[in-house]
């Protein structure tokens, strides 16, 4: 392993011999009686700790702190002074230029190594943390890209039911997660749910979700018997672990949608006649907590012209200046936008960021616009 290395800068030689004496055995030291000299040796020297005098010729000690940090941003520094004048007043300057630490010559060799040694901790703590950081970010990223690969295309006709989605991630990993797929020529399945939690577990439990709403094309999607796959499998995350979702299927030859609510926000819907009602929870959460009963399915007609908006609290909770947008502000959205599609989710998502502004999500959003396709 490398050693640690040090530049001296004093213009007394004593000093300089001193400081080697008592740094030398434990780091590569570098003396230098001017700031001109230390200078043209830190181009290639490279220091990781600076220790300098205030009062040089050329330069003060922080000039030349200045100097060396427009070459090495990254090193530290410990500023010495041999005056009894103004004390405070250079401690104060220290400080505001960020020097690990102020000293007065002469000073005792123990108190140099040790500070010497705290100053070399510190700095292997921060590397190992700002390493740490990264792998987190490089782990949340290959996460989010884990997450994209989840969902499905956000604009598709699947047996004449038009679905439009959007999802838009915070600055954590979340779990929120929509699904379809068509079933058999006429029938289409949907899922919207959102994992509780954030980062790598909440990632995983949404591709749990995701196998068990594939794994339900054995009952045809039938959205009771879904819920079931979903509740088996969350059993084994025990009940710190929970999602809220809606799990659909839509028929257009019947006009009709199954449909179970587990502790979701109610979707809007919006008949062709432009009045709107919410589809309320048939269940309470899903969460091993609870038993297996706790959900029932229920169905409700759905025809030409009618548009059904299911969404995740993140969009409900989206907070800027005003506070959050409310399910009031999504309601009167519904209610008051004359077309569907991308036009509609799009005006949707683009309200939410004028609402929120500068403040930044802290939850996913998603919102899945689903409507039955026009034949000619």
């Amino acid at each position: 392993m490398p050693r640690e290395r040090i530049l001296v800068v004093d213009d007394e030689p004593g000093l300089l011999r001193s400081a080697e004496r008592i740094l030398g055995d434990d780091y590569d030291v570098f003396t230098a009686g001017l700031p001109s000299e230390a200078l043209r040796r830190a181009a290639t020297f490279e220091p990781d700790l600076a220790i300098l005098d205030i009062r040089m010729p050329e330069m003060t000690g922080f000039d030349l702190m200045d100097r060396l940090l427009a070459v090495h941003s990254g090193v530290d520094f410990i500023l010495m002074t041999g005056s009894a004048s103004r004390p405070d007043e250079q401690l104060i300057r220290a400080i505001k230029q960020r020097a690990f630490y102020f000293i007065q010559k002469p000073f005792d060799r123990e108190v140099l190594r040790t500070l010497v040694a705290r100053c070399f901790e510190l700095r292997r703590l921060s590397a190992d943390n700002r390493r740490h950081v990264s792998r987190l970010e490089n782990d949340l990223a290959e996460v989010r890209v884990f997450l994209t690969g989840l969902l499905p295309p956000a604009q598709a006709v699947v047996n004449g039911v038009r679905i439009t989605a959007r999802w838009s991630a915070c600055t954590e990993v979340g779990g929120d997660l929509f699904d379809y797929v068509a079933v058999g020529n006429d029938v289409v399945a949907l899922i919207v749910a959102d994992v509780a939690g954030h980062g790598v577990s909440a990632a995983m439990l949404t591709g749990t979700v995701k196998a068990a709403f594939h794994a339900g094309d054995v009952e045809s999607y039938a959205p009771r018997e879904v819920v079931s796959r979903v509740y088996a499998a969350l059993r084994a995350f025990g009940t710190e672990r929970f999602v809220t979702l809606f799990c659909a299927r839509i028929v257009p030859a019947r006009q009709r949608i199954e449909f179970v609510n587990g502790g979701h926000p109610p979707p809007i819907l919006r008949r062709a006649d432009g009045s709107t009602t919410s589809i309320g929870a048939t269940g309470p959460i899903l969460s091993p907590a609870f038993p297996d009963d706790s959900w029932i399915e229920e169905s409700f007609g759905f025809g030409p012209g009618d548009r059904l908006l299911v969404h995740t609290d993140g969009l409900a909770d989206a907070a800027g200046a005003a506070g959050p947008f409310g399910r009031r502000r999504i309601e009167q959205h519904v209610a008051s936008s004359p077309y569907g599609g991308a036009p509609f989710i799009d005006d949707l998502f683009m309200t939410v960021a004028r609402h929120v502004g500068g403040c930044g999500c802290t939850d996913d959003v998603t919102a899945v616009c689903v409507e039955l396709a026009k034949t000619d």
